[in-house]
Order: C-alpha cells, then structure tokens, then sequence
C-alpha cells in the first residue's frame, strides 16, 4: 500500500482507480533519513552485526520509488533541503507546491545518496576476510566503490584538445585543497587545480607557520614551524624557504630558480600580509595559496583582477587512497604520508652531522618527497638551493640540479642534498659532492650502499639513511 501510494501516477486512470479500489491514499511528499551505515562501521570496535543492523532496506526502496515518481511525489534525502523546499511552499500564491525542476533535483539527489550508500556496504562486505564472525578487514576490498560531486567543469584539461571537469570527495579530509574559497580571479584550470595541489600538500608539512629562522627544532623533525612558501611549475616545487615570516620566505624560494617560477603557483602556510604581497605581485603568478590574505594584501592583488586568491584552511588530514588511472583498471595505494622524524635517522658514515646540518637535510629531506623521481634536492639554510626533477636516472639529477644552482648565483658550497630514492652507484654521490655538498640524506637500500657509504667517507663527507622511500611519478 506504501508503495502503490508513492508510485500511482497521477494522470493514469487505471493507476488512480486501483487506489480507489483498495483504499490507498496518495502519498506526496517522502522524508527518509537513512540507517547511518558509514558513521557505524567508521567505529573501530563497529562488529559485523553492528554493520548488518544498520543496512537500511526501506528506506532506499521509498527513496528510489520516490525519486522514480518525481512528477508527484517530493522526495527529501537531506535534512539541507528541508528549508529549501519549505520556502517554496510557503511562497505566496504557491499553494504549497513543489516546482518541477525542484522535484526534479531532489530525485537525482536521491539516486545519487542510495549509490553511495549502497557502495559504502559494499564497499565493507567484500572487504571483510575469512574470519567473517569477527569483521577482520582488508584495506583493498574485492570491490571498490568511489564517489565524488562535481565542483566545476572546465573549458579543458591538461590540453585544449582535452575535456575536463574536478570533482571532490563527499567529505573532503581536513587541510585539502577541496575546502578552498576562491577570492579573486579567473576560473581555475585543470593544471591550475593540479599544481595547486602540489605546492599545498608540500607548504603544509612545514606546519602551521609561526616565527623563528626555521631552520631547527620545533616539530620533532628538526624544522621549526615557520613561515614557509613553495613555488610549483609543472607540478615540481622550484623553490622552498623557510623564514621569519611570508615576505622573508617568498624572497628565499624565489631566488632558488626566479625563471621557472614565472607563471607559477605559489602557497604559503601563513597569512599572506601587505609587505609579502607587494613582493610577489612584481612577477607573474597564476595561483596564490594561503590559509588567510590581510586586507592589504587583498587590496594589492585587486588591481591584479586575473590572479587567483584562493584561501585554504590548514589541516593534516590525508586522503583515505591515492589513485592513478590506467588503461582498463586504476591503481590504488595508501597516501605517502610518512615523514620521518629526526630521531629516526641513521648515520652511517665516520663523520656525525651538525645540528645545522642535521637541520638542512631535514629540510631537504621534506622538500624531496613532493619532487617528481629521479629527485635531487640541494638545500641550506632553510631554502632550496638546486634542484633535479624528473630525469631517468639519478646522476642527471643530480647535474641539473646543479646546474640550476648555478644558473640562479647560489653556491653549493656546505650544502646538504637529499635524494628520493637510493644512490645505485658512487657517481651520483661523487657529483653532489664535486658541486659542494657536505652532507647526503637517502633512503638506503642498494645492493652497492657499502660501496656509496665507502666513496662518502673517501670524500669526508656526512650521510644519513631515512630507511624511507619517497618515488613520486
């Protein structure tokens, strides 16, 4: 009867006199709240009959037959909808009714919801291992259901010839990019989006901002939580620094590689102020990033109406998976959210690092995860000094890197270096040193590593072990 009264179609005879017959009112308008099924199995203790008690049946299937009568029934999933559709009905002369294109939204936001609620089970249950009295879970289930609202489409991608459109989680994690508000200026591109990304996750390991030189102590990583800027290009940082506060950070990153940085992405982890702002508004800049813009600096950028100000809330939330799309399939893997702490590093050479030099290689050590592989990073006193991105093998990075230093008028003399992945042979190790490196941080791991620890200590020079790989492709 339920659900003859949501299904009857109005303007079908034969539908309206079944009703009459076996005395079934219409039923006009559907409010469901769902069985909270995601919230329940989010709890670690959450039990496999925990899980089953709050699979909704009846509420999906009034949902869907709602949604499937949208003509004449308002269907409601969304307590936020709630006063939506009261102020329509309420509206003068509305007579209490619900406009088609209102019925309409609603119903596919019906369909929409009992998707993803019907993906969050399944999601869970083909997780679930042999053991299944006791819900033990694997972290990949059998099937894997993702789901993301559109936030825009885009006039292209990555290319003009490309389609695009960005989509955000249902709940994006605290700190992402997906929780911006856009200030000022054009719409954002598909590369835009991208490399905005890039700088924002790497601005934000260097904490919350504050003051202080930056270059030790303060966040168990042996890098103060200072004001910090990143410059992006090409979804590779081009410039990092550390700094008293945002002008003395941006001025910093910006010397490493002022050429690549034309055009580029620049994210803070603090307020950008007047005296930051009048700095970077001489250059050319696509996106500004930063948790909150002064009224100066807003004033500043206003005469530069094409720039983007887009304010983001600092977090350390990480996404639950990281995905690539290949032919046929996609790729899933934990977020590479590991940052090792200093008390976690292994020296293996004779020689024992400085505490500035322990402080460099932290930094260049943070700097490196958000470099593409082969990844080479010079630093000192907390800002980038060179750096090599992207090549097939590690000695190329290694030599443009230096050679970008170079380019920029910045000596490597003293410099610690940091390098992504494992040297495989002495020649890359023996190439920073040659630039003037004093001090190498790397993961470790090579068949040859006693062969590279031998050469450091041939060349007096420091070396430490993260036991950590930071591969970015």
């Amino acid at each position: 009867k339920v659900h003859g009264g949501i299904l009857a179609r109005r303007d079908f005879p034969a539908h309206m006199a079944a009703l009459e017959q076996h005395q079934i009112p219409t039923i006009d308008m559907v409010v469901v709240n769902l069985y909270p099924f995601q919230q329940t199995v989010a709890k670690a203790e959450c039990s496999l009959e925990d899980a089953i008690e709050n699979i909704d049946i009846g509420g999906p299937a009034m949902l869907r037959s709602s949604a499937k009568n949208h003509k004449d029934v308002v269907v409601i999933c969304d307590p936020q909808d709630y006063s939506r559709v009261l102020t329509e009905m309420q509206a003068d002369n509305n007579a209490g009714a619900v406009s088609y294109a209102t019925r309409f939204d609603l119903a596919k936001k019906v369909y929409a919801h009992t998707a993803q609620y019907d993906g969050a089970i399944a999601n869970y249950l083909s997780s679930l291992g042999e053991d299944k009295a006791h819900a033990t879970r694997s972290e990949y289930p059998d099937t894997l259901n993702l789901h993301f609202t559109r936030v825009q489409t885009m006039r292209y991608g990555e290319n003009p010839h490309q389609s695009a459109a960005f989509y955000k989680d249902l709940a994006p994690v605290a700190g992402s990019l997906a929780h911006y508000s856009q200030l000022q200026g054009k719409e954002l591109s598909y590369n835009n989006i991208a490399d905005s990304d890039a700088a924002w996750e790497c601005v934000k390991t260097f904490g919350g901002g504050g003051t202080g030189a930056g270059t030790g102590g303060g966040t168990g990583d042996g890098v103060a939580s200072a004001a910090a800027c990143v410059i992006v290009k090409h979804a590779n940082p081009c410039g990092v620094a550390v700094g008293a506060d945002a002008l003395e950070a941006y001025s910093k990153a910006l010397q490493t590689d002022p050429t690549s940085a034309f055009g580029g992405i620049i994210a803070f982890n603090v307020e950008l102020d007047g005296a930051a702002a009048k700095a970077v508004a001489k250059q050319f800049v696509e996106v500004i990033l930063a948790p909150g813009f002064s009224a100066e600096a807003r004033e500043i950028f206003a005469a530069k109406q094409n720039v983007r100000l887009l304010q983001v809330p600092l977090g350390d939330g990480v996404n639950g998976y990281d995905v690539k799309r290949v032919g046929g399939g996609l790729l899933v893997q934990g977020p590479d959210a590991k940052n090792v702490t200093q008390d976690q590093l292994r020296v293996v050479t004779k020689l024992q690092p400085t505490p500035q030099q322990l402080a460099d290689l932290m930094f260049a050590w943070k700097v490196a995860k958000f470099v593409k592989s082969n990844a080479i990073v010079f630093c000192g006193n907390g800002m980038t000094l060179g750096v090599g991105a992207g090549q097939m093998s590690r000695i190329d990075s290694a030599r443009i890197a230096s050679i970008k230093a170079q380019n920029a008028g910045l000596s490597l003399a003293g410099s610690a270096v940091a390098s992504d992945a494992f040297f495989p042979f002495r020649d890359g190790l023996d190439v920073v040193v040659d630039a003037g490196a004093t001090c190498v941080v790397q993961p470790g791991g090579s068949m040859r590593d006693q062969e590279v620890i031998d050469a450091a200590d041939e060349r007096g020079v420091v070396m430490l072990y993260t036991g950590t790989r930071h591969f970015r492709h």
